[in-house]
């Protein structure tokens, strides 16, 4: 008998008890493991596989399921027919491929509803989902190698603009953990339906990063990859005036919290040759408002399958009030401002639906004196080609 401090006290169990206790405990294991023994094992298989001749085996287990598709807009000649076929083990499958090397969204559509793939960890964001990840080795630019390693932290800080808490992906380079030195900084903008994750995750810019720095092609640099929306993502036409508050909110967030925020938090450059800004799609319009807001604060711009939206002069991308080559006509033509910007950099797709608007927002800027660097490429609006120019952009900074 064992006596407590406040006069309670607690019978141990005799031994014969602790005994029946034990064989009763190992009686409901062994009837349990019995019956687990007694299911059919579910079938084993891997999904996504990669096969060494860059195609990609997906499948997923649904015995119940009577139709299920593959939706990988990325994919590229995927084609209409996108159905998977199931085998007696109820397992569902479709090869597809070869590809291109590169990172690929996915999901499988299950009688209707939208499900990542189980048996998949690897994930990326975008603005309204999440969605399966599977990369296809074979390239130099963005393969993980056997180099340096830089590191990737998610990081959440609050918007006095906004009155809320925001998130962004910064990259910082090999030897940045040191506490040595300060290094540029670039700032890299996502497009309509991606988010501050999509850089990093089916991007690859860290991995991109990290391959030219370790080649000499490429300074080290801090990167930072914000949020773009400042609200819920509505899909179709916005209401009236929202996709201009959007936009309004996003610039005052970015001047006004994520930028002091990286100068205070971080060991960064702050001179005007030691930052640069660019983005894709969205972010490429987002890029030019910001830079042309604050032109004597940034040495590079770049500006990937995207320009100055509307400058077509219709479609959904028009907007009220002035042009904006009009209400930029002082900065524009300033030419003091020209000197100590490095580099004005544009790449478009050859099918990319903004062709026009880059080719339009090109001549536009060379016509006020800019000397822009034009490249138009093989492809369309995708991954595939905005990992290509961020690979060609980046070497270009800070020299």
């Amino acid at each position: 008998m064992i006596r407590f401090t406040r006069g309670l006290t607690m019978l141990l169990p005799r031994p014969g008890f602790l005994l029946l206790a034990v064989l009763a405990t190992v009686v409901l294991f062994s009837s349990s493991l019995s019956a687990q023994e007694g299911r059919p094992r579910p079938p084993q298989f891997t999904s996504p596989e990669v096969k060494a001749d860059r195609q990609i085996v997906f499948r997923v287990l649904a015995p119940e399921a009577e139709s299920i598709r593959l939706d990988a807009g990325d994919i590229p000649n995927l084609g209409r027919d996108t159905s998977l076929t199931k085998n007696d083990e109820g397992v569902w499958e479709q090869t597809v491929g070869p590809v291109p090397a590169g990172a690929y969204r996915y999901r499988f559509n299950i009688d209707g509803v939208s499900v990542m793939d189980p048996k998949n960890p690897i994930t990326s964001q975008s603005n309204a989902n999440s969605w399966s990840l599977v990369v296809v080795p074979g390239s130099e630019l963005f393969d993980t190698k056997d180099v340096p390693r830089g590191a990737v932290a998610e990081v959440t800080y609050y918007s006095k603009s906004l009155e809320r808490f925001r998130r962004m992906h910064v990259y910082t380079p090999p030897g940045y953990e040191s506490g040595e030195g300060k290094f540029p900084v670039f700032y890299l903008l996502h497009g309509a339906f991606d988010c501050d994750d999509s850089w990093s995750t089916v991007g690859r810019a860290g991995f991109i990063l990290d391959n030219l720095i370790a080649a000499g092609k490429a300074k080290p640099m801090v990167v930072v990859m914000p949020a773009g929306h400042t609200g819920p993502f509505r899909s179709g036409p916005p209401q009236e005036g929202s996709r201009e508050r959007r936009r309004d909110e996003f610039e005052a967030d970015f001047t006004g919290d994520i930028r002091p925020y990286i100068e205070s938090h971080y060991r960064v450059l702050t001179d005007r040759a030691d930052r640069a800004i660019a983005g894709l799609s969205m972010g490429g319009g987002q890029t030019l408002t910001i830079a042309f807001g604050n032109l004597a604060d940034y040495g590079y711009v770049g500006v990937f399958s995207s320009g100055v939206f509307g400058i077509d002069g219709g479609g959904r991308f028009s907007r009220p009030g002035p042009p904006w080559e009009e209400q930029k006509k002082d900065v524009l033509d300033d030419a003091k401002l020209k000197d100590g910007l490095d580099l004005v950099w544009f790449a478009t797709g050859k099918d990319d639906f903004l062709l026009r608007t880059s080719q339009l927002s090109v001549a536009m800027l060379r016509k006020h004196g800019f000397d822009v660097v034009y490249r138009e490429t093989e492809g369309g609006h995708t991954w595939l080609n905005w990992r290509d120019y961020l690979s060609e952009f980046a070497p270009l900074l800070f020299k």
